[in-house]
């Protein structure tokens, strides 16, 4: 005969909302604040961020306020406000200026764009936030593969994944579906 064992309580993991994320904040609760992102209700640290990477961002900053037209926007790294309880932090976020006022966080119907630069983040960037931006309808995310030296497209979104990603290699030229004019070397990103 089989006995139960009682294995006491489990653990309860709590899930915060963005209010209540900013709230701990203003309270204090929370100090560390700069280096996490909440992505479904949870604080997620932020990985370190390396030379190529800061590097790509970089190029990226300076090259895209260069190329876009004037009713796109280019806000880096700062958070993007998908749902209450989703609001990663992308490298790059290009937003619609004739949807977005720039007065707070912009939020997905506002966002021609996201720049994911990844290199130990990969593996997250893909399997975590891609389909968080698939979900909230953005129509084209880059993610800038460092590892694997190549500039991943993701465009059609339906659902949680993307219908079409396009692997762009050194040598190559990008040119993006929600921008036309915008054309950009992999080389030049990829440094």
């Amino acid at each position: 005969m089989m006995n139960a064992i009682n294995v006491g309580p489990q653990p309860v993991q709590l899930r915060f909302s963005v209010d209540e994320y900013y709230q701990m904040i203003e309270l204090g609760l929370i100090t560390d604040y700069e280096k996490a992102e909440i992505i479904d209700g949870e604080l997620i640290k932020k990985m370190t961020i390396g030379d190529r990477h800061a590097a790509a961002v970089n190029f990226l900053n300076r090259f895209l306020i260069k190329n876009v037209p004037d009713n796109v926007m280019v806000s880096i790294q700062n958070p993007l406000r998908m749902s209450d309880y989703n609001e990663p932090e992308p490298d790059i976020v290009l937003a619609d200026l004739t949807k977005y006022d720039g007065k707070r966080h912009p939020r997905p119907a506002e966002v021609i764009l996201v720049v994911e630069v990844s290199d130990a983040s990969l593996k997250y960037d893909r399997n975590v936030k891609l389909p968080l931006y698939a979900a909230a309808e953005i129509p084209e995310v880059w993610i800038i593969n460092l590892q694997n030296n190549i500039v991943e497209v993701h465009q059609k979104p339906s659902i949680d994944i993307y219908q079409l990603t396009t692997v762009f290699k050194t040598g190559e030229q990008i040119v993006s579906d929600v921008l036309p004019d915008l054309k950009i070397e992999v080389d030049e990103i990829l440094v």
